[in-house]
């Protein structure tokens, strides 16, 4: 019997993909492993090997299709020896799963029974519009708004139902008076007649969306903001950067770095909310935010209590590259147990961050600046800067919090103890 290829559940929080691009064609042979296709999940574009051999015989699902529910056939594989009439028995279908289309702003079509008879409408309109003497067919609102813009109707060529035309064929029309005159363009609300594109919302945008409005509706969060003096660890990362070849550290990466030993030291604050637990993690799992042209997403420095500063610089570098590229593997960006988001290279001073959904903290750190402070009782100029930290208060109450951050900024403040950490003391 043909084998059917499913749709794969990529992630714990998948329930349908887009299938961008079949990578072998009708009529193909295929062995286990060869990549069929390329599936973009709620996170990531993922590859599709193959897992059975045979020939490629049917793509149910063509190359663009969104909404494809998971586990759903989207081709069929015959073993050798099968000809194409088995595929008959197998239930084969060519149709597609539906693909969501985003709400239009147009408005909807007249009803059947109020539509203009068939015969006295254009099979459509000429690139000139229609043409003078002609009726001229437009939805209500098209033409209540070229009446208020003295528009020309029959000027535009419409792109409705045969020909009909909508409020969209309207944008960028010339404006005229009714002597054919130009004239100002008509006031309008603003929204009302605007120039816009639209943009596919992708997956991940879906999911961010769908998460992140849970949040805000089921989680009760509260903002503990400190200042961190960066001066220290500005000096100690520019002196290992001189004496390091290859690998070059960032400031996050000391940010990682002293949030995973913070953890350690307050693990109250390294937990997530269940129904009947509170799960309290044992390693510090860092999910640093990383912003793509198709959403914002969060790769996972595995154990970063345990990596020094060069092995986080390695991998964060490369977990970002990944991320950018849509390379990320499922391991590769699920299950953090803390967040940390840094805006600071975009010179924001302060913000409030969204949580991770389950993770109870998220930390959002802003940018590095030069202030006057007070310090045994003179003043001075110190690199300051903020951090925010976002907390479930289902899990971590504000005295946790706060002494989660008072942890934080003594590894910042004092960096030499994130080397002691590294070197096995203290």
């Amino acid at each position: 019997m043909p084998k059917p290829v499913r749709m794969p559940a990529l992630s714990p929080t998948m329930e349908e993909g887009t299938l961008a691009r079949w990578l072998k064609a009708e009529g193909e042979e295929v062995v286990a492993g060869d990549l069929l296709a390329e599936i973009e999940t709620d996170k990531a574009t993922m590859e599709l090997e193959a897992v059975d051999e045979g020939v490629l015989a049917k793509i149910a699902v063509p190359d663009g299709t969104e909404g494809v529910k998971v586990n759903a056939p989207i081709a069929w594989i015959l073993e050798e020896g099968e000809d194409a009439s088995t595929l008959k028995d197998a239930a084969v279908t060519s149709e597609p799963a539906p693909k969501k289309k985003s709400p239009q702003a147009e408005e909807a079509p007249m009803p059947a029974t109020s539509a203009p008879k068939p015969e006295a409408m254009p099979a459509q309109a000429s690139p000139q519009g229609n043409r003078m003497g002609e009726r001229i067919f437009a939805s209500p609102l098209a033409r209540r708004l070229a009446e208020q813009g003295g528009i020309d109707l029959s000027r535009i060529a419409g792109t409705g139902p045969k020909g009909r035309i909508v409020k969209r064929d309207l944008e960028g029309a010339p404006v005229t008076s009714r002597r054919g005159r130009r004239a100002q363009p008509p006031s309008c609300s603003p929204g009302e007649m605007p120039s816009f594109k639209e943009i596919p919302n992708t997956n991940i945008r879906k999911v961010i969306a769908e998460r992140l409005t849970q949040v805000h509706q089921d989680v009760p969060t509260f903002f503990l903001s400190i200042d961190c003096t960066l001066d220290a660890l500005l000096s100690v990362r520019k002196q290992a950067n001189e004496m390091l070849e290859g690998t070059k550290l960032s400031v996050n990466d000391f940010f990682i770095r002293a949030a995973a030993l913070a953890l350690m030291d307050v693990p109250a604050a390294n937990a997530s909310w269940g129904e009947t637990t509170i799960r309290q993690y044992e390693a510090a799992d860092i999910s640093m935010a990383v912003a793509t042209e198709r959403g914002l997403i969060t790769p996972v420095i595995r154990g970063a209590d345990t990596k020094t500063l060069a092995e986080i610089s390695e991998e964060s570098k490369m977990l970002a590259e990944k991320a950018r590229a849509g390379k990320l593997h499922p391991e590769e960006f699920q299950g953090g147990t803390f967040t940390i988001s840094n805006l600071g290279m975009f010179g924001i001073r302060q913000f409030d961050a969204i949580l991770n959904p389950p993770q109870a903290c998220i930390l959002a750190v802003g940018a590095g600046e030069e202030k006057p402070i007070v310090k045994n009782a003179q003043i001075s100029i110190a690199t300051q800067m903020s951090c925010t930290l976002t907390c479930d208060h289902r899990v971590v109450d504000g005295a946790v919090g706060a002494e989660f951050l008072a942890a934080f900024r003594s590894y910042v403040e004092e960096p030499a103890r994130i080397l002691l950490k590294e070197a096995g003391y203290g």
